[in-house]
């Protein structure tokens, strides 16, 4: 069973990576098209909403971004491991990997960019230009949001008893770890220790 894609307000939209999992990159310019894993991705600012991410400068990605500046930012679940895996390790010069892979994607709202069915959260990012860049970082403004409803909503994660639709955190060799069980605690009142 899908869930359904709902709008996340953009002054949250990097909430969706408070939790640092793996990311999935999706890129295109002209009649080719991309998509890598990505571990080193992470929020940057609220206001406008901003994200980094890192590509490497010799990749397909990072060139089908640079022509277009636009790339989709998603977040893929545990039933997605295995072809997040395949996408981070194949390179995108020597295959379709959308087509290999059988993925299934639809266009985003306000990019023209492929984004990848199965994912509990989706961005879609303007890049900022740089121009003293020399290095593989990329900031992107994020210009629209949208995640599973299934598993966040109201402002808030909450991944329950279905581990399929619980995000992933790749660790290397093919491991990965499910986000785990979730738990809250009451904040502790200025002054008065633990």
């Amino acid at each position: 069973m899908k869930g359904i894609r709902q709008a996340v307000e953009l002054s949250r939209a990097t909430q969706l990576m408070n939790h640092g999992p793996v990311t999935i990159i999706t890129s295109a310019h002209g009649e080719r098209s991309n998509i890598m894993a990505a571990s080193w991705a992470m929020p940057l600012d609220f206001s406008p909403p901003k994200v980094v991410v890192v590509i490497d400068s010799r990749t397909l990605t990072r060139q089908l971004v640079e022509a277009s500046g636009v790339f989709g930012l998603q977040l893929p679940s545990r039933v997605l491991a295995r072809q997040t895996l395949a996408v981070g390790t194949k390179p995108g010069m020597e295959l379709d990997k959308f087509s290999a892979f059988q993925l299934e994607t639809f266009r985003g709202q306000q990019i023209d960019v492929p984004m990848l069915e199965g994912c509990v959260a989706w961005m879609e990012c303007k890049v900022i230009p740089d121009d003293s860049q020399r290095h593989d970082l990329i900031i992107g403004e994020v210009v629209a949001a949208y995640a599973d409803s299934r598993v966040y909503s109201n402002n808030r994660w909450h991944f329950g008893d279905d581990p399929d639709v619980r995000t992933c955190h790749y660790v290397a060799g093919g491991t990965f770890f499910a986000t785990g069980e979730a738990f809250e605690v009451d904040p502790v009142p200025v002054g008065s220790g633990f």
